[in-house]
Formats: C-alpha cells, sequence, structure tokens
C-alpha cells in the first residue's frame, strides 16, 4: 500500500514547498553522508557543470563547481581536481565512473584513468544518476520513482533524452516512460535556437507551412521547414528543456538564446508576473505506452496571441499544464507500480514554479517526495549520482 500517515507526509510536504535552491554549489565542496559504505570510487561527472566526487566509507566528498568542459582550463582544472581530492582524502580509488557519453572529456578521462590503474571502469545513464543523487543525498536505499526533467542527456538507446520517468532500484533503472519527443532541427543548433523548437511544434502538429511566416527574422525558417518534412538531421529529444524552448518560441520569447536555460528563465519570469492560472483543460495525454504528451498544450500557445492573450499569460498556462500532467503522470506510475517515494531530479526543478506546484499538487497523494537539498539538482549532482550507482553496483 502507498503512503505514509497523512500528518507526517503532510508534514513534510509543507516544509518542501518553500525549499528554494542556492544559487551557487558551495565554494569548498561539499560532503555527503551515505547509507552504504564499498570499494573508493572515482566519478568523472557530466559535461555541463562538472564536479567530481569520490567515496570514502560512509561518506562520498563532491568538488566545487568545475564547470563546462569545453575549454582546456575547465578540463585542466578536472585533472588536477582528481589528483587533489585523492591526496586530501589519502584514497586510491577502485572504481571509476562516467557518463554514457563516449565524447565528454569526463568520460575519456575516466576510461583512461582506469586502463592506466587496471581497475573497473562503469558507465551510468546521465538520468539514473541524476535520480541516484537525489538518493544518496537522502540515504534512501529502496526502490524509487523518479522524475528526472533537463536539457539532454544521453539515453541507454543512443538517443537524447531528458523528460524521464524512472523506476530507480540502486544499481539499476527501468525507464517508464518519457515525454512525447519532439524533433531537433539541427541537432544541437536546435538547443541554442528556440524558434527551431518551435518550427517542430509546427511541424509535429501538422502545421509546417505557418514555419516561415511565423518567424520572418529567421533566414534559415524555410530550410528547417525542409529539414523537418525530409527527416533530415532531426534527431528526436524527449527533452523538458527544449519543450520549455519550444513554448518560448511559440510565444515570441525567446527565438535565439545568449546563454544556457536563457528562454526557460524568461518563461518563469512572464508566468510569475502574469500570476496563477488553471491549467489547460485537456492540455496533456498520458499515452498506452505511458508518454506524456503535451501537444494540446503547445497548439495553444500557437493560437494564444489570435485569442486575445498576451505570453505572459501563454508562460503561466503552460506552468500550470506542465504541473498538471507531470502530477497525474506520476500519481498512475506510482500506483501501477506499488511505490511510495518519488525522487525530482535534473536542471529543470530550478525553476520554482515547477517544483513548487508540483509538489503542491502531490500533496493529496500518499506519496513521500524528494528533492536535492544541500545539492543543487543540476548536473553539478551528476558525480553524486554516478557514485551511489557504483556503490549499489558493488553490492549486486
Amino acid at each position: 500500500m502507498i503512503g505514509l500517515a497523512r500528518n507526517a507526509f503532510a508534514q513534510q510536504q509543507a516544509s518542501l514547498r518553500n525549499i528554494s535552491i542556492p544559487r551557487l554549489a558551495n565554494p569548498r565542496g561539499t560532503t555527503i553522508p551515505l547509507a552504504i559504505s564499498g570499494p573508493s570510487v572515482l566519478a568523472c561527472g557530466a559535461w555541463l557543470k562538472n564536479t567530481i566526487c569520490v567515496t570514502q566509507g560512509h561518506r562520498a566528498h563532491i568538488s566545487p563547481l568545475i564547470g563546462d568542459l569545453a575549454t582546456v582550463e575547465a578540463r585542466q582544472q578536472l585533472n588536477r581536481t582528481v589528483q587533489r581530492l585523492c591526496q586530501d582524502y589519502s584514497i586510491q580509488p577502485e572504481i571509476v565512473t562516467h557518463d554514457l557519453h563516449p565524447d565528454f572529456y569526463s568520460t575519456q578521462f575516466a576510461q583512461t584513468y582506469a586502463e592506466q590503474r587496471r581497475i573497473p571502469a562503469l558507465a551510468v545513464q546521465h538520468h539514473h544518476a541524476h535520480i541516484a543523487a537525489i538518493c544518496a543525498e537522502h540515504q534512501l536505499i529502496q526502490p524509487v520513482l523518479g522524475l528526472a526533467l533537463d536539457g539532454v542527456g544521453l539515453g541507454t538507446d543512443n538517443t537524447p533524452w531528458g523528460g524521464e520517468l524512472l523506476l530507480v532500484d540502486g544499481a539499476r533503472f527501468d525507464r517508464l516512460g518519457h515525454l512525447t519527443t519532439l524533433a531537433l532541427p539541427g541537432g544541437d543548433r536546435a538547443a541554442q535556437e528556440p524558434w527551431r523548437m518551435a518550427a517542430a511544434a509546427l511541424f509535429r502538429l501538422n502545421r509546417s507551412a505557418e514555419i516561415t511566416s511565423r518567424f520572418p527574422d529567421q533566414p534559415a525558417a524555410a530550410t528547417v521547414a525542409a529539414m523537418l518534412a525530409q527527416n533530415l538531421n532531426c534527431p528526436h529529444t524527449s527533452s523538458m528543456g527544449r519543450l520549455f524552448d519550444a513554448a518560448a518560441g511559440l510565444l515570441d520569447v525567446n527565438a535565439i538564446q545568449s546563454h544556457e536555460a536563457q528562454a526557460a528563465i524568461q518563461l518563469q519570469q512572464l508566468a510569475e508576473q502574469h500570476g496563477e492560472t488553471g491549467a489547460l483543460m485537456d492540455g496533456y495525454r498520458i499515452s498506452a505506452d505511458n508518454q506524456l504528451d503535451f501537444s494540446s498544450l503547445l497548439s495553444a500557445l500557437i493560437d494564444c496571441r489570435d485569442a486575445g492573450h498576451d505570453a505572459a499569460y501563454g508562460a503561466a498556462l503552460f506552468h500550470a499544464t506542465l504541473v498538471a500532467g507531470l502530477a497525474a503522470w506520476i500519481v498512475q506510475a506510482a500506483e501501477q507500480h506499488h511505490i511510495s517515494q518519488v525522487a525530482l531530479g535534473g536542471g529543470c526543478f530550478h525553476n520554482a514554479i515547477l517544483r513548487h506546484g508540483l509538489i503542491h499538487h502531490l500533496i493529496a497523494s500518499p506519496l513521500q517526495i524528494f528533492i536535492a537539498r544541500q545539492m543543487l539538482p543540476d548536473d553539478s549532482a551528476v558525480a553524486l549520482g554516478q557514485a551511489w550507482v557504483a556503490l549499489q553496483h558493488n553490492r549486486l
């Protein structure tokens, strides 16, 4: 039977509702007590917001933020950080773990490090690591339902994931469901240009004829429309981050981003300016294969201005409907799989409307919700999650 005593979980939910996530990670690094111990693990983290984690008995030591690994300086800092952590804590790693993505510098470093020392190297899927980080922080060793929402992480099927409902049991996970996918016209370029994600939404809704007229200032609009029609360089992603981008593009909030998550932040600010609104009736659908589809919501955003609404209303409607759909998705899966504990992880949970709204919706359900407290919910926690999975893997 799912649930805690009503008073206990209501108090816990109430405490969660007002949690704010710190803007910066601890510059001195963080130590997390662990529920289990095992061989010392070196976890090399992700590509964005990289940190390093080493374990020692029942403790995980996470480095200060290194940052994105696109520069030589950041990569050199990763090298120095591994050396310093191992020296400071007198650790000789017995297992090295890393992301699934083979092209990440952190992955290549980990594999070389393991090969040189003849120790095992373990690849951990990105969203598994996000949920595992929450489990590690809260000392959860039983199975949890994990909702991982972020920009991108390589999936086990070699496609870009980012809106995942997972059943996580230590070293194992099952992908129970995901957001219905959107095309990425131009691949990675679509992550910098929300108008491209908006074009992908128009195409999915059989409104591709509107692409060039909606984006007259984009010289590549006709080319993108043709790419979508021919499925040329248009990988599909389940990313929540890209769904935010599509909404921002459809509402004319942001066409081209100057920095990561700019469009999503602008959407949140507009929604806050507008204030609360109800979710769109029938704005989402959960399919038989457990895909969460927000096509109806996207269609409403396309016609938002024609219906007499401004972008702030559209942003508020977008957030409210996301929260309603995600909450229904979680409750349904929890009942189906007899799970009472839910972990929320991934960079999208920096969004206070999404975080607080989802917890508020779940108060009425018999579920215990866990979110990041000492760590941030984004990729800076991935190394901790990788280390936790490695420790659990060692117990198999």
